[in-house]
């Protein structure tokens, strides 16, 4: 049996529905800081340089974040992840 379950909804009423803060100032914040930041960059190893900075731990960083986004939906949606038995 399948069964589908679509949900209308804007970010705001998602995002009070799952329980989370709401981060909206602190977004703006960011986002008006990278704006001024990266009007100073003008070729692509200044780019690359400033991705660097805004990246906490870099490739590992990312790859924690990732792994908390999905253990989220896992568990959100009610299902897991395999577990591996050795």
């Amino acid at each position: 049996m399948k069964v589908q379950i679509e949900i209308d909804c804007s970010p705001e009423e998602a995002r009070s529905f799952m329980g989370l803060p709401d981060v909206s100032k602190a977004n703006d914040l960011y986002v008006d800081t990278v704006t001024k930041a990266m009007k100073g960059v003008s070729n692509p190893e200044q780019l690359q340089q400033f991705a660097k900075q805004l990246a906490p731990m870099g490739q590992v960083g990312f790859k924690m974040f990732q792994n908390f986004v999905e253990g989220a939906v896992a568990g959100g949606l009610g299902g897991t992840k395999p577990s591996k038995k050795d």
